[in-house]
């Protein structure tokens, strides 16, 4: 590609005086995403790693219009683009530590999916399970796949086409040595049985894919995440995944 063009036109621009018209826009909130997850630690490190769990989308008020998603029943999958709530900083940093690298490896920012960006924004694509309507809340989206903590803040939704959006043949860089990595999941009985029926597949899918942060991998380190009201504990050791104790949560 013959970039001159470009860099004789972007130097022309150099030292010209930004139009007043143009500003940064506002983002608006339009929905919140309701999941299992209260707190960061034990979500997925991306989308669509866990078909199992599922969540919903509840819509501000200002943009409970139906006709708003008129036509959107018409599509298997959506992208989310939202807030890293918990991320939100005044500075940022070139290099981040990816935690597939153990958290010991530094990659550019921009060759990351780290939410410590300098705009504390996600991009997610989840199953679209159905469209429903309540009286109090309008159109609800059901969804699975999300890799996101309950009360997320939803930008935009736009639907997922699979004609430019698919791309079998793309290189996944560092990340694909990666994506096939799974822990052995051992869920003694007597803990298990505390789980409900609908949440066991879920919170399987959620311990093999090793909720511990990249940089800790300490066999005698209890761990712990909240999922579904209830707080899991478990250990590590030579990639099996023991479950130690379930605690029920206060509600």
């Amino acid at each position: 590609m013959d970039t001159s063009k470009i860099k004789k036109k972007y130097l022309k621009k150099q030292g010209k005086q930004i139009p007043t018209n143009i500003k940064n826009p506002r983002l608006r909130t339009i929905a919140r995403i309701h999941t299992d997850f209260t707190t960061k630690f034990g979500i997925p490190r991306q989308s669509g790693l866990v078909d199992d769990l599922k969540a919903v989308i509840i819509f501000e008020p200002e943009y409970r219009n139906p006709d708003a998603l008129r036509g959107l029943e018409e599509f298997t999958h959506i992208w989310l683009i939202w807030q890293f709530s918990e991320n939100i900083r005044d500075t940022w940093s070139p290099m981040v530590k990816p935690p597939r690298l153990g958290g010991n490896k530094r990659m550019g920012v921009f060759a990351t999916r780290s939410p410590f960006r300098p705009n504390p924004i996600g991009l997610s694509c989840v199953k679209l399970e159905g469209i429903e309507r309540f009286p109090d809340f309008g159109p609800l989206l059901i969804v699975s796949g999300a890799d996101l903590m309950d009360n997320t803040p939803i930008y935009d939704i736009k639907p997922y086409l699979p004609y430019t959006d698919s791309h079998p043949e793309a290189i996944g860089g560092f990340a694909e040595a990666y994506k096939d990595e799974k822990l052995k999941v051992e869920f003694p009985e007597k803990w298990l049985n505390m789980i409900p029926e609908e949440d066991k597949k879920a919170l399987y899918g959620v311990l093999e894919q090793d909720p511990r942060p990249g940089y800790q991998n300490d066999p005698n380190r209890i761990y712990g995440f909240e999922y579904a009201g209830f707080d899991i504990r478990f250990r590590v050791k030579n990639q099996v995944l023991t479950v130690c104790e379930v605690v029920i949560l206060d509600e």
